[in-house]
C-alpha cells in the first residue's frame, strides 16, 4: 500500500483545500489548483493499462526513471574482431505472405505439432505472477504459436491462457510428483491428454544453471504456487539437480519413449544446456542402438538467465548456443537421425536477425523468454528474486500484480511475436532464401581479423548424414569412439 501513499496524501491535500478556497479565500486556489490536477493525474495513472509502472505507482511512477539498457540492434563496429553479419543477394525474393511452421514428430509421434518459427521459451508459474503467464498464454493464442510452461507445472493459468503448450518437466516433476518426490505417470498421463498440451519436454539442463536444479524463493511461493508445486507454502523450492528416473543414455531415451506413449503419441522431446560433445554423442549411440528418438531437442544456451533465483554468472559454466547449436546438429546429422529430431534454439533471440542467424547455425525454430518479457513490460528492475517487482511480472504479490493489464499486454507479447517473424522473413528474402529449408552456413559471415573475413560454412566443420556412423572424421573420431550408450561418464 505504501506505494499508494502519495497519491492519497496529494487527494486529501486537494479534499482540505477545495473547501477552504470556496469558504474562506481565493488565494486557497493556489494550492488546491496543482493538488486537483496532481490528483486527476495520478487517478488516470491507476487505470491506465499501457504502463505498468504508472499503474502500480501512481504520480510517483513519472519521475525520471534510471535508463534502460539498449537493446543490441545490430550496430557495432562492423571492423571489430568476432562481428558476424548475414549475407545478403544481389537477387532477392519476394517474403511469403504467411510465416511458415516446422512440423515437430518423428516416425514415432501419432500426433505431430507445427511449431511456430518463435515461441515463449520456459518460464515457470511462480517464478512468474499468474497474470504474466495469462497474458504469454493469451499472446500465444492469439499469433498461433506455442508458449513452454517451464518446470513449474502445468498451472490453470497456463490452461486459461488458451495458447499451445509444451508441457515442461524438470527434475522436481511439478505437476506429476509422487509424495516423495518421485515421476507420477498416472497424474503425468492424465494432464498430458488435455487438449491444450501439445508437446512435452524433458527438461535436463538449462542455461541458467547447467548441473543444477531450479530454485524459486520462498517468498514467492504463494499458496497457489505451493498447490501447483506440491510443496510448502513459504519455503524455497530447490529442484534436484539430475533426474530420479534415469541415470544412463540409454535410461533417458527409452524414457522419453514411455513418456510418448503416456502422452498418446504427442511430440517428446528434451531441453538442455550442452556441456560435452561426447555425452551428447552417447545419447545418439543410444537413439541408434534403441531405434528410439526425441521428437525435439531444445538447445539451451549457457548465456541464459533466470527470473526466479538471484542473479549467477552466466556463461562460464556450458557451451554457448552458437556452439550448443553446432555440436547438436552436427552429432544428429552424423548419427543419421537429424531428418527426425527438430532443434529448437533458446537464448537470448530477440531480433529478427537473431532468429535467422540460429536457423543458419543449426536450429528449426527458437525460443525467446528475455525479450517476452519485454514486450510484457518488464522494466528490468533486477528484483524478479525478491517478489517486489514493480511491473507485476515476476511477483506473487497481488497489490503488485494489479499493474499487469492482461488483454493489454496478450495483444503486444502478440505485436512482438509477429513483427520479429516478419522482420526475419524479410531478412531471408534480402538474402534470396525462400524460407528457412534454403538457409545455409555460408549465409553467415564473421570477421576474423582486421583485413580478413569467413563464413560459418569454413569456420566449423559440417559432417555429412550418416558420417559418424560409416567412420567418423578424425576430429571427432576420439569422441565418438568414448561415447558410452550406458555411461554419461
Amino acid at each position: 500500500m505504501r506505494r499508494y501513499l502519495p497519491l492519497l496524501f496529494v487527494a486529501l491535500g486537494a479534499a482540505g483545500t477545495t473547501p477552504a478556497s470556496c469558504a474562506v479565500s481565493a488565494w486557497w486556489w493556489c494550492a488546491a489548483g496543482p493538488l486537483l490536477a496532481l490528483t486527476g493525474l495520478g487517478c488516470r495513472d491507476l487505470v491506465q493499462r499501457r504502463d505498468s509502472v504508472l499503474r502500480a505507482r501512481p504520480l510517483v511512477g513519472r519521475l525520471p526513471r534510471p535508463p534502460r539498457p539498449k537493446r543490441d540492434e545490430g550496430v557495432r563496429d562492423v571492423y571489430a574482431v568476432g562481428h558476424e553479419f548475414l549475407v545478403p543477394s544481389m537477387r532477392p525474393v519476394e517474403p511469403p505472405e504467411e510465416a511458415p511452421v516446422v512440423r515437430v514428430g518423428g516416425p514415432d509421434c501419432r500426433l505431430p505439432y507445427d511449431m511456430a518459427l518463435l515461441n515463449v521459451s520456459g518460464m515457470s508459474f511462480g517464478a512468474l505472477s499468474p497474470r504474466a503467464v495469462l497474458a504469454l498464454g493469451r499472446g500465444a493464442a492469439l499469433g498461433r504459436f506455442a508458449q513452454d510452461t517451464g518446470e513449474g507445472g502445468l498451472s490453470e493459468y497456463h490452461l486459461r491462457g488458451g495458447g499451445d503448450l509444451i508441457w515442461e518437466i524438470g527434475t522436481g516433476y511439478f505437476g506429476c510428483r509422487t509424495e516423495d518426490g518421485g515421476f507420477d505417470a498416472r497424474e503425468f498421463a492424465d494432464k498430458a491428454a488435455l487438449p491444450e498440451v501439445r508437446c512435452v519436454s524433458l527438461k535436463v539442463s538449462q542455461g541458467a544453471a547447467p548441473g543444477g536444479g531450479g530454485v524459486l524463493p520462498g517468498v514467492k511461493v504463494s499458496a497457489e504456487v505451493a498447490r501447483e508445486r506440491g510443496v510448502p507454502v513459504g519455503g524455497a523450492v530447490v529442484s534436484p539437480p539430475h533426474h530420479r528416473v534415469f541415470s544412463t543414455p540409454r535410461e533417458l531415451v527409452l524414457f522419453l519413449a514411455r513418456l510418448r506413449e503416456l502422452a498418446s503419441g504427442k511430440p517428446v522431446g528434451i531441453k538442455l544446456c550442452v556441456g560435452s560433445r561426447r555425452e551428447f554423442l552417447a545419447v545418439c549411440r543410444a537413439m541408434v542402438a534403441e531405434g528410439v528418438t526425441p521428437d525435439f531437442v531444445v538447445v539451451d544456451g549457457a548465456e541464459g538467465g533466470t527470473g526466479a533465483a538471484p542473479a549467477q554468472s552466466p556463461g562460464r559454466l556450458g557451451m554457448p548456443l552458437t556452439e550448443g547449436l553446432i555440436t547438436v546438429h552436427n552429432a544428429l546429422v552424423g548419427a543419421g537421425l537429424r531428418d527426425r529430431v527438430r532443434i529448437g534454439a533458446s537464448g537470448k533471440v530477440a531480433t529478427g536477425a537473431d532468429l535467422v542467424t540460429r536457423l543458419v547455425q543449426g536450429a528449426d525454430y527458437t525460443n525467446s523468454a528475455r525479450a517476452m518479457m519485454l514486450a510484457l513490460g518488464c522494466a528490468r528492475a533486477h528484483r524478479c528474486h525478491t517478489n517486489t517487482c514493480p511491473t507485476g511480472i515476476t511477483t506473487q504479490d497481488p497489490l503488485r500484480t494489479r499493474a499487469l493489464h492482461v488483454g493489454d499486454k496478450s495483444r503486444r507479447v502478440h505485436h512482438y511475436q509477429r513483427a520479429t517473424v516478419h522482420d526475419a522473413l524479410r531478412i531471408m528474402a534480402a538474402m534470396g532464401v525462400r524460407g528457412p529449408g534454403e538457409l545455409r552456413p555460408a549465409h553467415l559471415v564473421r570477421r576474423t581479423g582486421p583485413t580478413t573475413v569467413r563464413s560459418y560454412a569454413e569456420l566449423h566443420e559440417w559432417l555429412e548424414p550418416g558420417a559418424l556412423l560409416a567412420g567418423p572424421p578424425e576430429s571427432w573420431a576420439a569422441d565418438w569412439k568414448a561415447a558410452d550408450p550406458d555411461s554419461f561418464s
